[in-house]
């Protein structure tokens, strides 16, 4: 059967992110630091109003770019909390998560051969959807040394001909990375000269961010760059809400009725139960958003110190809640590193490669975790980096 499977498919490695966890999942005694999972419950109102809801046999299809009164939902929620206005009714597609969103918006803009900028380390499933829709992704890399924001002159250099969009993701996945306000001006001072690039910014980790003076800021509330960015968010990170499936995007209104084209032939709608959760989610959930975002804090310092006590370099994260720290010290790679974490330790991490090639050398760690585990965990990457006999070059 394997003749009709497409080159592209079969070329398409899997998810560095589950290659681990698969292995991890029929092991006894793990912790596990990769999946990027609140820990912390769906709200007891949101359950309660999906609950209600079903009750009330409210299990019909919404129309094809959502159920009204969460559009409107998120129109205020966006207005209010990121200074930014859209239409309810022509600016904004309610989809299955995130991820479904990324896939359309890519899908309604590239054409074959159009090449969309990429910056790296990033959420694993952009190459990839790039090259489902046909175009060729382009690498943008950051490093430490930048804090890992990318830098302007990075992405003038990689402009062609053909590239038609370039995909953002702050607060970043897998770095924690933010961008500060100095940092978008000089990237829109570049995309300002090539208006023909639409930006498609990710900002499903926008609730988190550690700070108060670096809030987050959508690039698409910077001078002229509104109508050409498409902004993605969703209610798993920020409401604690993974399996409800419930992302939406914002952005142009001719751009959404493209998505919404793809999406009416290939989902339908969002499912009806997380729309009406969600609407409670935006109405009455922002209290909770606050109570997660200060535990989170509370552990990304207990981690970053940890790290750092261990004599493991770890650039300090401004938001999501994820690490990024070097493990360049052990002389291991970072796949080698992780796999034997696994084995030795049973502490399962992500190696920084699942996320580009210029995460070598770094490993992905979530404090979406309790503070037991957490401790567990760096202690058992302290036996392994301190104790171990055989690194070559290694912090020993």
């Amino acid at each position: 059967m394997s003749s009709f499977v497409t080159d592209k498919v079969k070329n398409m490695p899997a998810s560095g992110i589950r290659k681990f966890f698969d292995v991890a999942a029929e092991m006894k005694d793990i912790i596990s630091l990769g999946v990027g999972e609140p820990d912390f419950f769906t709200p007891w109102n949101v359950r309660e109003e999906a609950i209600y809801s079903l009750e009330r046999r409210r299990t019909a299809y919404t129309s094809n770019a959502g159920h009204p009164a969460l559009r409107e939902a998120i129109c205020e929620y966006m207005r209010t909390r990121f200074q930014l206005k859209y239409s309810a009714k022509e600016e904004i597609i309610v989809t299955v998560g995130v991820s479904e969103a990324i896939d359309i918006a890519l899908r309604a803009v590239i054409n074959p051969g159009d090449e969309v900028l990429i910056i790296e380390p990033c959420y694993v499933s952009y190459r990839a959807c790039v090259i489902l829709a046909g175009g060729v992704p382009v690498t943008v890399p950051t490093d430490e040394e930048n804090n890992f924001r990318v830098q302007a002159e990075d992405i003038r250099s990689r402009i062609t001909p053909r590239t038609k969009a370039i995909m953002l993701c702050y607060p970043n996945n897998p770095t924690g990375a933010i961008m500060e306000r100095d940092d978008l001006e000089k990237i829109c001072t570049v995309l300002r000269d090539h208006e023909d690039i639409l930006v498609i910014s990710d900002e499903v980790y926008a609730e988190l961010t550690y700070t108060d003076e670096n809030k987050h800021i959508s690039i698409a509330t910077m001078p002229g760059m509104y109508e050409r960015t498409l902004v993605l968010n969703g209610f798993s990170k920020a409401f604690a809400m993974t399996g409800w499936r419930l992302g939406y995007a914002c952005g142009p209104a001719e751009l959404i009725a493209g998505m919404v084209k793809i999406h009416q032939y290939v989902i339908m709608c969002a499912p009806t139960t997380a729309q009406i959760a969600g609407i409670e989610a935006l109405k009455n959930g922002l209290e909770g958003v606050q109570k997660m975002r200060d535990e989170y804090n509370d552990r990304r310092r207990l981690m970053v110190e940890s790290f750092r006590e261990i004599g493991i370099s770890c650039f300090e994260p401004l938001g999501a809640f994820y690490l990024f720290p070097s493990i360049k010290k052990t002389g291991l790679t970072s796949e080698d590193f992780c796999t034997r974490m696994l084995m030795e330790k049973r502490l399962a991490v992500v190696p920084g490669t699942a996320f580009g090639e210029c995460g070598e050398g770094f490993i992905r760690c979530s404090y979406a975790y309790s503070v037991e585990e957490l401790k567990e965990a760096v202690q058992r990457i302290k036996d392994f980096v301190l104790h171990s006999t055989d690194f070559h070059g290694g912090i020993v």
